[in-house]
Order: structure tokens, then C-alpha cells, then sequence
């Protein structure tokens, strides 16, 4: 069983692997494609794009670690949770600019998910910070 379960996080972790290598690909060719209609919705995207690669390969990396160790650490999953609210900010911010139908009512719910996803990013960050300090003092301690 043990086995099996090791071939399972295998093929887990090659296929985020496979998925950030495709979606790598596919940014760029989008990023080409349509950087003649404006180069900042083009960038935009990419930066988008490129966030979801690093999501997925910290994924690969955290199931490589799990390999090794047999250990499942909290701090990759803080990372992947900031850049997820990050990619979030990003996101309603360049649908928000580029809208047409941009009411008052628009930019309020706009603002407000923009303040919510920088509380978040701001206790994940204090998150971190609290696990790695917790992690020297254990390490110390042995």
C-alpha cells in the first residue's frame, strides 16, 4: 500500500510538473499572440499566467519534499495561498481597468475585494513569518 501511495504522489507531482511546462508554453503563446492588440492586457495575462506555473510547480516541489522527508510542511501552502490572492488582486484589477460597464457599485465590490485579498496576504505573510520563527525554536531546542 505504501507503495502504491508513493506511485500515487509521484503521478500527482509529475503532472503538476507537465501542467506548469504547458501552461509556461501556452502564456508565452498567448502573451505573442495578443501583445499586437495592447501590451498591457497582454502583460497582464502573462504575469497571470506565470503566477498559476509558480503555483504549480511549488505544488511539484512540495510533493518532491513530502518524497524525501515524509514530512508535510505548512509553508509551501502559505506561499501558493499568497500568490493565489496575489494572482487574485491582479486579476479583478485588470478586468476593473479594461470594463466597460464600470459603475460606482463596480468599484466598490472592487475595492472591497481588493482590501479582503491584502488582509489575507498580509496575516499569511504574518503566518509565515510565525512558522518559521516556530521552526528555529523547535530546532533549537533539540
Amino acid at each position: 500500500m505504501e507503495t502504491l501511495d508513493g506511485l500515487g504522489y509521484i503521478t500527482a507531482g509529475f503532472s503538476f510538473l507537465l501542467l506548469g511546462m504547458v501552461v509556461f508554453a501556452h502564456a508565452w503563446y498567448t502573451f505573442l499572440k495578443t501583445l499586437a492588440s495592447g501590451v498591457l492586457p497582454a502583460a497582464l495575462t502573462l504575469i497571470h499566467d506565470l503566477l498559476l506555473v509558480v503555483i504549480l510547480l511549488e505544488l511539484f516541489r512540495t510533493i518532491i519534499n513530502f518524497l524525501k522527508t515524509h514530512i508535510i510542511t505548512l509553508e509551501p501552502f502559505l506561499y501558493i495561498c499568497i500568490i493565489a490572492s496575489t494572482r487574485r488582486i491582479l486579476t479583478t484589477g485588470a478586468e476593473t481597468a479594461y470594463s466597460e460597464n464600470l459603475t460606482v457599485e463596480v468599484f466598490h465590490r472592487y475595492l472591497l475585494d481588493v482590501g479582503v485579498n491584502v488582509l489575507v496576504i498580509v496575516a499569511l505573510v504574518l503566518a509565515v513569518f510565525l512558522a518559521r520563527k516556530g521552526g528555529q525554536q523547535s530546532a533549537s531546542l533539540r
